[in-house]
C-alpha cells in the first residue's frame, strides 16, 4: 500500500485546488503554467474537446452558453429549489429539468447531470497531479462544505467516480482546514474555522489534541459566499447605469457576464487597494447603435456598506455553532480563515471584532483545504498514521410522520459514524410494504426540511395492523452519507431497501457517464497524456 498515491481535492464553487503528500508534507500541485488554483469552469468546445480551469474561465464571456461555472451551487439540488431558480435568472447556460425533479444542464444539444460537470473539473485536477507525478492516480479525498446534505454529498461522490477516482472519503472543508493547521504542531486548542468560499459559508468548532481532531459543532449557509458580494456590486453598477442611460444591462446575459467579471475584479481591487476603478469598454449599444462604456469608482466605505448585512449573516451562523459547542467566542483559542473572500479587510476586521482575537496569519486560505484533504488521504492509505478524525453530521435526520410532520431520529452535530434504530409497526391489516420518508433539517414540518428519499420495505411477515414490528436502522457513515436497513423483529429477516434520491444518478447512469468521461479530451494536457499511462 505504501506505493499507492492518493490526492486531496478541494472542489470549490469558484476555484479548485489539488494537493498531495510528498515526504510526509502536504504540497499543492501547480499545473504546467505554475497556477495552483484552477477556476471550477468547464467550457465545451465545438470540436468536442473540453477546456477546464482558468483557460475555460476566459470563455465565460466569449462562449457564454457553452461554458458552465458555479455548478457546485446546483449539485444535489431539486429543480424547484430557490437556488436553481436564482441560477436560471442569471446564468448564461441552459438549466433544464431532468427526471424526478433533478437539475440538468443543456450544452451543445447534450444534457449533462451536475455530477458529470463536476467530474470534468475533478478529471482536470487528476490530470494536473498525473502530469506532475508522471504516473496514474486513481484515489482521492474530496472536500465538501460542512453544511452539504446527503444528496449533495452523494452527488459529489458520484462526480469522483465518473472522473475515474476511487473516493476514499468525502470530508468537510473546515475539518480539512483544521487538519492542515494542526499538522505537525503539538497543539491542544479549540479552534474556529471561518470558511467563506465563492458560494457557501461554513463555520466549524474543533478541539485539537495530540493527533485527535474532534469536531464539536458545525453550522453553515449554502446560499452565502463571495458570489453574493459580487452580485451586490453588479446590482449597484447596473442601477447606476440605468439611471444615467435608461438602459438595463441585466436584460442581456452577455452584458450581465461582463458586469460579473468587473464586479469580481472590483471586489479584489477594493480589498487590496481600498479603491476600485471600474471600466467596461463597449458593454452595450444604445438605441441608435452608439457603443457605450461603463465607468465607475468604488470606495472601501461604499463596498463595506453594500455588503455589511452579508457579513453579519456569517456571525449569526457563528453564534449557532458556538451555542451547539457550548462555548463563547472568547473561549476559542484560534481562528483560521478559509476561502478567497476572507482576504477582504472587512472580513478580517469583523472576525477580529467578533472573536476578540487576531485571525491566524501565514495560512493560505486558498490552499489549506486541499492540503488537509491530502493529509487525510495519506492517513487513510497509511495504517501507521496516528491522526484520528471525529466529524459530526451537520443536519438532523428525520422521519416523515402523519399530517406532514417529521420526527427527529439523529440530532445535528452528532459525531459520525453513527447508527440508530427505531421500531415501526404496520398501519393496516395485511400490509405488504412500509413506505418511510427520510428528511434532513431542523424543522418538525416536512415541507421545511430537505427530502432525502423514500424508503420502501417489503418481505416481512404479513399480519394484522400494529402486529408486525420492524426495526429500521439509520446509519450515517464517515462521508456523512445516510444508509438505511430494516429487520423484521420476529423472523430476523432483513428486508430489502430501495432509496430513490430525486436528484441522484442511478448506478447505470453513473456507469454510462464513467464510460463517456474516459473518452473526453481535456485541452492543454500534453504532459498528462504522455507521462501517465491510462489517460485517454
Amino acid at each position: 500500500m505504501a506505493d499507492e498515491i492518493a490526492i486531496g481535492i478541494d472542489l470549490g464553487t469558484s476555484y479548485s485546488c489539488v494537493s498531495i503528500l510528498q515526504d510526509g508534507q502536504p504540497v499543492v500541485i501547480p499545473n504546467e503554467w505554475g497556477e495552483t488554483t484552477h477556476a471550477s469552469v468547464v467550457s465545451l468546445l465545438e470540436d468536442g474537446t473540453v477546456l477546464v480551469g482558468n483557460a475555460a474561465k476566459k470563455n465565460i464571456i466569449t462562449n457564454a452558453e457553452n461554458t458552465v461555472y458555479s455548478a457546485k451551487r446546483l449539485i444535489g439540488r431539486y429543480f424547484f429549489s430557490d437556488e436553481v431558480k436564482k441560477a436560471q435568472a442569471v446564468m448564461p447556460y441552459r438549466i433544464v429539468e431532468g427526471e424526478n425533479n433533478s437539475v440538468r444542464i443543456q450544452v451543445r444539444n447534450r444534457t449533462y447531470a451536475l455530477p458529470e460537470i463536476s467530474a470534468l473539473v475533478l478529471k482536470e485536477m487528476r490530470a494536473i497531479a498525473e502530469a506532475h507525478l508522471g504516473r496514474p492516480v486513481s484515489s482521492a479525498v474530496i472536500t465538501v462544505p460542512a453544511y452539504f446534505n446527503d444528496n449533495q454529498r452523494q452527488a459529489t461522490k458520484d462526480a469522483g467516480r465518473i472522473a475515474g477516482l476511487e473516493v476514499l472519503r468525502i470530508i468537510n472543508e473546515p475539518t480539512a482546514a483544521a487538519l492542515a493547521y494542526g499538522f505537525g504542531r503539538d497543539v491542544n486548542q479549540k479552534v474556529a474555522i471561518y470558511d467563506l468560499g465563492g458560494g457557501t459559508f461554513d463555520v466549524s468548532i474543533l478541539e485539537i489534541g495530540k493527533d485527535v481532531f474532534e469536531v464539536l459543532a458545525t453550522a453553515g449557509d449554502t446560499y452565502l459566499g463571495g458570489d453574493d458580494f459580487d452580485d451586490r456590486i453588479m446590482s449597484w453598477l447596473a442601477e447606476d447605469f440605468l439611471q444615467k442611460t435608461g438602459l438595463d444591462l441585466r436584460q442581456n446575459k452577455y452584458c450581465l457576464q461582463m458586469l460579473k467579471e468587473a464586479a469580481e475584479k472590483a471586489k479584489i481591487d477594493v480589498g487590496q487597494a481600498g479603491i476600485a476603478e471600474i471600466h467596461c469598454a463597449g458593454i452595450c449599444q444604445d438605441a441608435h447603435g452608439k457603443v457605450m462604456d461603463l465607468r465607475q469608482v468604488l470606495t472601501q466605505d461604499q463596498f463595506n456598506r453594500m455588503v455589511m448585512d452579508l457579513v453579519q449573516r456569517t456571525f449569526k451562523v457563528c453564534d449557532e455553532a458556538l451555542q451547539s459547542a457550548r462555548l463563547t467566542a472568547a473561549e476559542v483559542d484560534a481562528v483560521i480563515l478559509v476561502g478567497g473572500p476572507t482576504r477582504l479587510p472587512l472580513i478580517k476586521n469583523s472576525v477580529r471584532h467578533y472573536f476578540q482575537k487576531e485571525p491566524m496569519e501565514g495560512i493560505n486560505p486558498d490552499q489549506v483545504v486541499a492540503m488537509g484533504a491530502a493529509l487525510q488521504a495519506g492517513a487513510l492509505l497509511d495504517a501507521a498514521t496516528e491522526t484520528f478524525l471525529v466529524d459530526v453530521t451537520p443536519l438532523s435526520l428525520r422521519i416523515g410522520t402523519v399530517g406532514g410532520y417529521t420526527e427527529r431520529i439523529i440530532d445535528k452535530n452528532t459525531p459520525v459514524p453513527i447508527d440508530k434504530s427505531k421500531t415501526f409497526t404496520t398501519s393496516r391489516d395485511g400490509q405488504e410494504k412500509v413506505k418511510i420518508r427520510v428528511y434532513q433539517g431542523e424543522s418538525n414540518r416536512a415541507d421545511e426540511c430537505e427530502l432525502l428519499g423514500e424508503f420502501e420495505f417489503s418481505g416481512f411477515r404479513i399480519g394484522y395492523r400494529g402486529e408486525v414490528k420492524i426495526d429500521v436502522t439509520f446509519e450515517i457513515n464517515t462521508d456523512g452519507i445516510v444508509n438505511v436497513s430494516a429487520t423484521d423483529q420476529e423472523t430476523g429477516q432483513r428486508t430489502s431497501t430501495t432509496i430513490s434520491l430525486s436528484s441522484g444518478l442511478s448506478e447505470a447512469e453513473i456507469q454510462r457517464s464513467m464510460e463517456a468521461n474516459r473518452h473526453v479530451h481535456l485541452a492543454g494536457h500534453p504532459n498528462a497524456r504522455a507521462g501517465a499511462p491510462g489517460l485517454p
